[in-house]
């Protein structure tokens, strides 16, 4: 392919979960794909972020368990195996090599060139490969950009020669920080604050706003307790104003707020926000600017493109910055293509199999903190701006009789939002230890939009924390809609 332009019918830019899972979906669709991928194959959440963040999250959950349980608390009281666990974190990224995804591509039928990806123009892609040679690619139907994100560092003077972490350098990390300054309060910042205390580091967090501030306040109200029961020192109110590394950059960094706070680290973390992957793909020779979000249309395309063959998909859209999400448009997008290139119609009607219903309607998360957090829909502020009229009904998870099995003195709580005209469930956030298990009913729930009336007959097993479901219907039912 040296220099001469190789036709296919769909370029991808972007090898992460969203990327592949669209070239799987155009593959399928009988389209020749070609994916360029300028690191490791799987992208962020493979190496740097879900998979090793979890791995690290998933000891410091199960001992925080155990210690509950009558009859192993003991057995659990020492300090993690910090090797142990960077060892199991390691086997998880998969020792950040991608040879077993390169074999997947091979297996879907989907062309693979390693390199800097950029548009070159209308349906046309170059790729500086690593070898010094320049690839040429045509899309005859469509370019996917799957580039993703990046961290949205602050503008601080100094910045880099502080050499701050973040999330690559903390889920990648080979030793743990005797002291760690984390700034932000989003899940990347609690979900490594939990690891890293857990891990033996003493933690600071210095936090502008709440933690957790896109979820029911509730939520961030008891992960803040929780951190702070485990030792991590919160700090609310604070914006950093200035970071330095001491003794000629060699030493701890020391970090002032714009209250004139200090905190002196060994590291300093900012999980300050993401931002878009998109500075330097070649926006600017199809009429778009470089380093801004690319907004999208309810079938993925890019708006204002002649002839409609860009398309944007996954976090570099802004719809909804999650592994699965992105996944979940590559999906639609995928058939989309499929279905324009062969002329067929787009059954774009709500849930249908062409609409991104799901990326208003029902966003899944789960947060890896201790306690962990799982929601979907929206929360009862943002359905009551959005003007819809709800019924909010609250529980205590503790009172359920699994709850009481599954850990002594079990702390959670339920929030689930329904629709008071339709009498269906349209979200619904669980806080508590296990309660990620719980998520997946609660989004079957509310993409089928079942009446509640309907869910009287989903019966839980007893004795199981799902059984919460059945005390929030009769909260519900006994007290004629709002119960909050």
């Amino acid at each position: 392919m040296n220099g001469t332009p190789s036709a296919y019918d769909v370029v991808v830019l972007g090898a992460g979960p969203t990327g592949e899972n669209l070239a799987d979906r155009t593959s399928a669709a009988g389209l020749s794909t070609v994916i360029v991928e300028n690191e490791l194959l799987g992208g962020e959440c493979s190496f740097w972020a879900c998979e090793p963040s979890k791995a690290l999250l998933r000891p410091v959950l199960a001992r925080a368990d155990a210690r509950r349980v009558p009859g192993l608390r003991r057995a659990v009281e020492g300090p993690l195996d910090v090797p142990a666990v960077f060892e199991h974190r390691d086997a998880m990224a998969a020792h950040w090599q991608d040879a077993d995804q390169e074999e997947w591509l091979e297996s879907v039928s989907v062309d693979l060139v390693r390199g800097h990806g950029r548009l070159n123009g209308p349906r046309q892609v170059a790729v500086d490969t690593p070898d010094g040679e320049r690839v040429k690619l045509t899309a005859r139907h469509a370019v996917g950009v799957c580039t993703g994100t990046v961290t949205a560092l602050p503008d601080l003077p100094g910045l880099a020669d502080v050499r701050p972490w973040t999330n690559r350098q903390a889920t990648a990390a080979r030793q743990v920080p005797d002291r760690l300054a984390v700034v932000g309060g989003g899940v990347v910042a609690v979900e490594m604050a939990t690891a890293f205390r857990a891990l033996g580091s003493t933690v600071t967090m210095l936090v502008r706003g709440g933690l957790l501030g896109r979820m029911e306040p509730f939520a961030g109200e008891m992960v803040t307790d929780a951190l702070r029961e485990a030792g991590v020192d919160v700090r609310f109110g604070r914006s950093v104003a200035a970071v330095e590394r001491e003794d000629g950059g060699d030493g701890p960094v020391r970090v002032t707020t714009d209250d004139g706070d200090t905190v002196v680290a060994d590291e300093i973390l900012l999980a300050t926000g993401r931002a878009p992957h998109t500075g330097d793909i070649g926006l600017e020779t199809v009429g778009l600017t470089p380093g801004d979000w690319l907004p999208v249309d309810d079938s993925y395309r890019v708006p204002g493109i002649t002839e409609g063959w860009l398309y944007a998909v996954g976090d570099v859209n802004h719809r909804a910055l999650m592994t699965h999400q992105g996944k979940y448009q590559a999906r639609i997008a995928g058939a989309v293509i499929g279905a324009r290139a062969k002329g067929e119609p787009l059954d774009d009607g709500r849930w249908g199999r062409h609409a991104p219903t799901a990326d208003s309607a029902a966003v899944p998360q789960v947060v890896f903190t201790e306690p962990e957090v799982a929601s979907v829909g929206p929360t009862a502020r943002e359905a009551e701006r959005a003007g819809r009229k709800v019924d909010v009904v609250d529980y205590d998870i503790g009172k359920i009789a699994g709850a009481v099995q599954y850990a002594e003195g079990y702390r959670g709580r339920a929030r689930v939002i329904v629709d008071s005209e339709r009498r269906n469930v349209v979200g619904a956030t669980f806080v508590g230890p296990g309660v990620q298990e719980l998520l997946y009913s609660a989004t079957v729930a509310v993409t089928s939009e079942v009446p509640v009336d309907r869910l009287w007959h989903a019966v839980p097993a007893f004795p199981t924390i799902s059984e919460v479901w059945l005390r929030i219907l009769e909260t519900y039912r006994d007290g004629d809609g709002s119960a909050g």
